[in-house]
């Protein structure tokens, strides 16, 4: 039989060893922790900055999820800024089947709501506000929103009107086109319910704009050297057939005529 020391020793030899590790070490695996982390930021997670990974991902992604992936990091926006996927995610909650041109601001396409839709309608003869919002079953203050108008006359000014789109089955197989209305003063996905957009008259009435934008520059031009009214400015352009530098030569002749004749 063994004194109490020998016990106690045998009793120490059968017990498990746990140490306590030193702060330096706890330190150290903290940070290779915090370096293994799965994130965009991190450089050592590749996988997350390959682009042909990213647009994988992105293809599934909503158009609010785009945007929100777009913050993240440079090579994060460039791709979430790809043509392809924005429209696909544009498209995919009504069931498109094809969208024509580019918006402006790439901002159109972070929300895809019914809102961003609406019906071209060709004014025609005994068309009214009322009427079409019956016709479309939608109300007439949505229309004249939708429009910018601030009353009924505004229809006669006008070869089509905007219809805000309440059917969201319009949309399946359809094809939208990006347009920035002159009147409404906004970018809509127009849907047209008898086939595409009048490319002829559009490129006509692009054209008288422009054309009438430049007579009215050349005229304030003119009115601003002369220093008369429009009215003065538009007589010397009609008898100089549009030209400004011969309008103002016949404008400054009449003037020394003028001087002449109150001296005399």
């Amino acid at each position: 039989m063994g004194c109490c020391g020998e016990e106690e020793e045998d009793n120490l030899l059968h017990q498990p060893l746990i140490l306590s590790p030193p702060p330096e070490f706890l330190e150290t695996t903290a940070t290779t922790a915090e370096n293994l982390t799965i994130s965009p930021m991190n450089s050592h997670f590749s996988a997350l900055t390959c682009r042909d990974i990213l647009r994988i991902i992105f293809e599934k992604l909503s158009t609010t999820d785009l945007a929100c992936a777009a913050c993240v990091c440079r090579i994060w926006s460039s791709v979430a800024a790809d043509r392809d996927i924005q429209t696909a995610a544009f498209k995919s909650p009504w069931k498109l089947k094809e969208i024509v041109g580019n918006p402006t601001s790439g901002s159109f396409w972070r929300v895809s709501s019914l809102s961003k839709f609406a019906i071209s309608h060709r004014i025609l003869r005994g068309d009214s506000v009322a009427s079409l919002a019956v016709k479309y079953s939608v109300q007439v203050m949505d229309i004249k929103r939708l429009n910018n108008m601030m009353s009924d006359h505004g229809i006669y000014s006008r070869e089509r009107l905007l219809i805000p789109l309440n059917n969201p089955d319009i949309l399946i197989n359809s094809i939208c086109y990006i347009e920035l209305d002159v009147y409404a003063k906004r970018e809509t996905a127009v849907v047209y319910l008898e086939g595409g957009p009048p490319v002829n008259k559009s490129s006509c009435s692009t054209s008288r704009a422009t054309s009438d934008l430049s007579k009215r520059r050349v005229i304030e031009s003119v009115r601003r050297s002369m220093q008369v009214d429009d009215e003065i400015a538009r007589y010397y352009l009609s008898i100089t057939d549009g030209d400004p530098r011969s309008a103002i030569s016949e404008f400054s002749e009449d003037l020394r005529w003028e001087r002449q004749t109150s001296l005399a």
